[in-house]
């Protein structure tokens, strides 16, 4: 068998669908580790990888993030982990390196090491329609006008990497699309907008959604139905007025409205009507199980993860990718848009019922569940790395299938 390192960031979003690739590959016989901080520690060893962790603790990202701060926090954190990254794979030569798609450190390594790499896309793949929040363009230049200190501090990180490093695999700018001759990306060619113009080194293989720990904490039988779930995501802290402001628009139309407040304090809600259940994380794959509507602010993962389940979603959009993705959910049918500053009971209750009664949206997310599910998910992402395995001679024995022919 062969030994895989996996590289990422520090983001539910980025890091979630990559565990149930680590657990597949690990059933499979293959030797995982996994550089990642301490606050996904746990997680990660539960899956069955060798955890390692970086230098200097867990890295909070800029909030918000904007792509200019974002590419110095990248480059800059890339100069600090680097040569203790690289002396840790020297000592677990890895037959293949696979890292985020924001991740240089990751491919800076492979590059320094000789070793084969997979990029990991958890958001979509970048194309004329979905274009690279990190690309060089007039906005980014705008913003670089008025953060001279992040342009410093790039610049400054830049320089320090091609000095010490090879950093030939690794775009000038455009560090959250870094790409390699196998581009996995977590979702269906269906709900990608352009899938057919990428070549064949991108292989859109669905939502990576494997089992997850039993949550004893939360009461699922508690829920009754309709089951109406809030979530804005981990990465933005959700502003509480927000949140109370959806809850008790949709209290009328739920049997049971769960909230996931994420970084938001679940007190700062209260009072709220008797059939909202408010907790700070929840089993977000049994809920939607459950649900009949999501309201999401359109985070990659959270929105693959209900297509994945089949349920229509009211998107509002926080920030990041947030507005192309509700975008594309509006797009396909499978639910509806709000801005945050038009978020109101007199605004979120007809939107949410339209969704609860217009048959058309649900038919829409069944039609977008059925293409997540036939992509093959975190056993199909297996097959390709072990085809890489392969075709790198690190493999011995032949690939279970040929995904190629699914796109």
């Amino acid at each position: 068998m062969s030994t895989i390192s996996f590289l990422n960031i520090a983001m539910h979003g980025r890091v979630n669908p990559t565990l149930p690739i680590v657990a597949e590959l690990v059933r499979r016989g293959h030797t995982v580790s996994y550089h990642t901080s301490p606050a996904f520690g746990p997680e990660v060893e539960a899956a069955g990888a060798t955890v390692r962790l970086y230098v200097g603790g867990d890295q909070p990202l800029p909030d918000p993030p904007t792509p200019l701060s974002l590419l110095d926090g990248l480059a800059s954190t890339a100069v600090r982990v680097l040569p203790t990254v690289l002396a840790e794979l020297r000592d677990l030569q890895p037959d293949l390196i696979v890292h985020d798609s924001a991740c240089p450190w990751g491919a800076v390594a492979a590059r320094e090491l000789g070793v084969p790499a997979v990029s990991s896309f958890t958001t979509f793949a970048f194309n004329r329609q979905i274009p690279s929040p990190t690309r060089m363009s007039k906005d980014l230049l705008l913003v670089a006008a008025a953060q001279p200190g992040n342009v410093r501090g790039y610049l400054r990180a830049r320089r320090e990497l091609r000095r010490r490093f090879d950093v030939g695999a690794v775009p000038l700018v455009d560090l959250g699309n870094i790409r390699q001759p196998l581009n996995l990306v977590y979702t269906s060619s269906a709900f990608q907008p352009g899938a057919g113009e990428f070549d064949r080194s991108y292989r859109f293989v669905g939502p990576s959604i494997g089992a997850r720990p039993a949550d004893a904490s939360f009461p699922l039988d508690w829920l009754r139905d309709p089951v109406l779930y809030v979530s804005l995501g981990t990465v933005f802290k959700a502003d509480p007025r927000l949140l109370r402001s959806l809850a008790i628009a949709l209290s009328p139309l739920g049997g049971t409205v769960v909230v996931a407040t994420g970084q938001t304090d679940p007190s700062a809600l209260a009072p709220l009507p008797a059939n909202v259940l408010v907790r700070q994380s929840v089993p977000q794959p049994d809920v939607l199980a459950r649900a009949s509507l999501f309201v999401t602010h359109g985070g990659m993962n959270s929105v693959n993860e209900a297509l994945y389940a089949g349920v229509p979603m009211l998107v509002v959009p926080q920030g990041a990718d947030q507005p192309m993705v509700a975008g594309r959910v509006a797009e396909l049918g499978a639910g509806l848009s709000i801005r945050t500053e038009e978020v109101g009971a007199g605004s979120v209750k007809p939107l949410a019922r339209q969704l609860l009664d217009d048959p058309r949206f649900r038919t829409a997310a069944r039609t977008l569940r059925a293409a997540q599910r036939e992509a093959g998910g975190y056993r199909r992402a297996a097959d390709e790395l072990e085809i890489s395995l392969e075709a790198a001679g690190s493999l011995d024995r032949p690939a279970r299938v040929d995904p190629t022919q699914r796109g």
